[in-house]
């Protein structure tokens, strides 16, 4: 195992035919994982999440080791949040693997099926991608995310994660793949691409005709890199800059609870706010109540001059706001705020920063719920509900390869029909075209 503390001299052409070589390997695997069935799959599934928490002391004490070196480089602490492995995340890990193993394969699902006039029975049926490759930050907890969905949807799964969490997707992959040598799956349906440089990440991006997709999760400067880089098609899983909007028709406590989970219970994610925005008729309720929660809770607000001046008139601190911060995607306990005259100011706002993840309003107005579900232009729209159930588990897909903030292919969280695509099969009794 080559520890993030160490240095290994790798060659351009080398890390190149190195991961062509194990896309080669998975290409290959992908073509015997297509033809398994649910209940082999499901034996690999349930297999690898008993791996996983047989191996629960190594992989605590790899992920130790990836911990201590984030210290030493001063990662930041939200940074620090989504590298750490603990026992309890490992075996909520564990049980999402179960959980994925009691989904329906959607493999061979008939999407539409018909009888043309002269005869021909036309089915368009759901079919694996092939090879996914993952190029991803910090989170080891995606390692496992994204090779189980893949396994499950027919697709073999190529891993890179970040050098910060080497140690850590190393135990984590040689679990799984120890525990698919007792089973119908291939071994190489799950891999980690070698090496450690951007050198391996350019190769992976650039193997055209070995991997049939890019799915990148993490900042917007890696996702960036990987859109304007790859050869390979990508699915773009966007940045969070996440919006709750309180309406004049609000119910402040709920909107408080709302805007409170929303920020609070877990900040360094893709789906916690980063924003709100409050109706001016509402503002001086909901600030008198909000303001002194999201203080009690550690937030620092960055606010607009009519959040500064309740602040004030509390004897909290407010920070000016500025386009950086309406820009922002904090990943810690700040939040921009404003008041605004309207629901259009609301909507008019959102369209202008919001990353396209999922904006929340607050409302017992069904008219403002439907002018706001129908005008804002995101993933996912939350009425009356946090931000933070945007997630795959949520939604019931068992787990989730990424939330997709594109529209092409895939919106939103990426379950397992979303690691298909379809073919048509056509059956015919000696028909010819005339």
């Amino acid at each position: 195992m080559l520890n993030v503390n160490e240095s290994k001299d790798e060659s351009p052409v080398e890390v190149v035919n190195e991961v062509r070589a194990v896309a080669g390997h998975a290409k290959r695997a992908a073509a015997d994982l297509s033809l398994l069935n649910r209940a082999q799959k499901d034996t690999a599934l349930h297999a690898i999440a008993d791996a996983l928490a047989h191996a629960l002391p190594a992989i605590v004490k790899a992920n130790a080791v990836d911990i201590e070196r984030a210290h030493e480089v001063e990662t930041p602490a939200a940074l620090i949040d989504r590298l750490t492995l603990d026992e309890a995340r490992l075996t909520a890990i564990a049980s999402a693997v179960r959980d994925v193993a009691e989904l329906p394969d959607p493999v061979g699902d008939v999407v539409r099926g018909y009888t043309l006039p002269n005869g021909l029975e036309v089915r368009q049926v759901r079919v694996p991608i092939g090879v996914v490759g993952m190029i991803y930050e910090a989170r080891p907890n995606v390692t496992v995310d994204a090779g189980v969905l893949c396994l499950k949807s027919g697709n073999a799964a190529l891993l890179r994660g970040s050098s910060s969490a080497h140690n850590t997707n190393v135990a984590l992959v040689d679990a799984m793949r120890e525990a698919l040598k007792k089973t119908a799956v291939p071994v190489d349906a799950i891999q980690l691409v070698p090496g450690q440089t951007h050198a391996a990440v350019d190769a992976l991006m650039t193997a055209r005709g070995l991997v049939d997709v890019i799915i990148p999760r993490g900042g917007a400067e890696l996702i960036e890199n990987v859109v304007t880089k790859s050869t390979v098609p990508v699915i773009e899983t966007g940045i969070g800059n996440c919006h709750v909007y309180i309406d004049a028709d609000a119910d402040i406590d709920k909107a408080i609870a709302i805007l409170l989970n929303s920020k609070v219970q877990r900040p360094s994610v893709c789906n916690a706010a980063e924003s709100f925005l409050v109706h001016v008729d509402i503002a001086d309720g909901f600030l008198r109540a909000a303001l002194p929660a999201l203080n009690k809770a550690g937030v620092t607000v960055h606010g607009d001059s009519a959040i500064a001046a309740a602040g004030q008139a509390l004897g909290i601190a407010i920070s000016p706001v500025t386009d950086a911060d309406w820009a922002a995607e904090y990943y810690s306990l700040d939040i921009a705020g404003g008041v605004v005259s309207s629901i259009d100011g609301a909507i008019n706002h959102i369209r202008r920063w919001s990353s396209g993840h999922t904006e929340a309003i607050v409302t017992e107005s069904l008219a403002s719920a439907q002018r706001f579900t129908a005008e804002v232009d995101s993933a996912a729209v939350m009425v009356n509900a946090s931000t933070r159930f945007t997630d795959g588990s949520e939604f019931g897909f068992g787990a989730e390869i990424g939330i997709s903030t594109q529209k092409l292919h895939a919106r939103g969280p990426m379950g397992l029909q979303e690691l298909t695509t379809t073919k048509y099969v056509v059956t015919g009794d000696g028909q010819i075209r005339k």
